[in-house]
């Protein structure tokens, strides 16, 4: 008996990990694909083209008002479906259209304002968003990172793959590193309660796992800043403890600048001077940048 014929969306999933995109992205792009093709009556997208493409976008642009960087994202979609997945050629005569992104005057907190702005937080909240502002971290940069990324005493932080698969050296705020002397040794007995519990495992990237078989259990691998409740993993079986989400912190920053009444809107984007609470660092290997934006809410 034949196996049955694999779903498109199997497919793009597959060329997507292939490429080694993040999870991110192929959840993102799956997504627009599928409502691509339930905005053209669930047709095959192999039997449409460029026209029902920019049909498509346009539909988004006019009837459902989405950004610039959202109408983006869909159209990269598509072109990965019809260039990577169908092998089919969109742009050969008229290329699509890209929306246009508006350049916005970025906003700056000052030294004050992000003082009062921490001055409102406590625990691990305080610790996280002082890395936001003061390591030049990403949202999500700053919620994985695992207890060898730090380093208390070169005072450094390695990012690992972040945007655009890259891992980079930060250096490390002054301000929090007495708090985080103290946060270490309250979650190392966390996480030693797990692995008596026949828990402690974390999730390891691409295939360190099959290299590392006991990594996964390690303390240097664990998150800096675990999640509260472990889960179960439904291929290994494994009951794992993710990272803190990054909701978390999202919502702690937008509570504390309403409490500290900053008039300014704390967005996913401020901007911060360099050095006021990072070490500055000399060494050409290391970032030097006089301003920087950091990713919030």
């Amino acid at each position: 008996m034949n196996a049955p014929a694999p779903k498109l969306l199997d497919i793009v999933r597959l060329a997507l990990r292939q490429r080694h995109y993040s999870v991110r992205t192929e959840r993102a792009y799956c997504d627009w694909i599928r409502r691509f093709i339930l905005h053209n009556d669930t047709r095959h997208p192999g039997g449409m083209g460029a026209a029902e493409v920019r049909a498509f976008l346009d539909h988004l642009a006019r009837e459902r008002n989405v950004s610039a960087s959202t109408q983006n994202q869909a159209l990269a979609a598509l072109l990965f479906l019809y260039n990577d997945v169908l092998a089919i050629t969109l742009e050969r005569e008229h290329p699509l259209v890209r929306a246009k992104r508006p350049e916005r005057i970025p906003i700056e907190l000052t030294p004050s304002e992000v003082s009062s702005l921490l001055a409102q937080l406590d625990g691990t909240p305080y610790l996280m968003a002082s890395l936001l502002y003061g390591a030049g971290l990403r949202l999500l940069e700053c919620a994985r990172p695992r207890v060898k990324d730090i380093d208390l005493e070169r005072r450094e932080i390695r990012v690992r793959d972040g945007k655009g698969r890259k891992d980079r050296l930060t250096p490390l705020p002054i301000a929090p590193i007495a708090k985080l002397e103290l946060h270490l040794p309250r979650v190392r007995p966390q996480h030693q309660t797990d692995l008596r519990g026949g828990a402690g495992y974390v999730e390891i990237p691409d295939a360190l796992r099959s290299k590392y078989p006991n990594a996964p259990r390690e303390w240097p691998w664990q998150w800096l800043f675990p999640a509260t409740r472990c889960y179960l993993h439904p291929q290994t079986g494994e009951r794992r403890r993710h990272h803190l989400h990054e909701t978390v912190i999202q919502r702690a920053v937008r509570q504390a600048a309403l409490a500290a009444h900053l008039s300014k809107r704390v967005s996913r984007h401020v901007a911060v001077p360099d050095g006021v609470f990072a070490r500055q660092v000399s060494s050409t290997k290391r970032p030097t940048a006089h301003w920087d934006t950091f990713h919030l809410l």
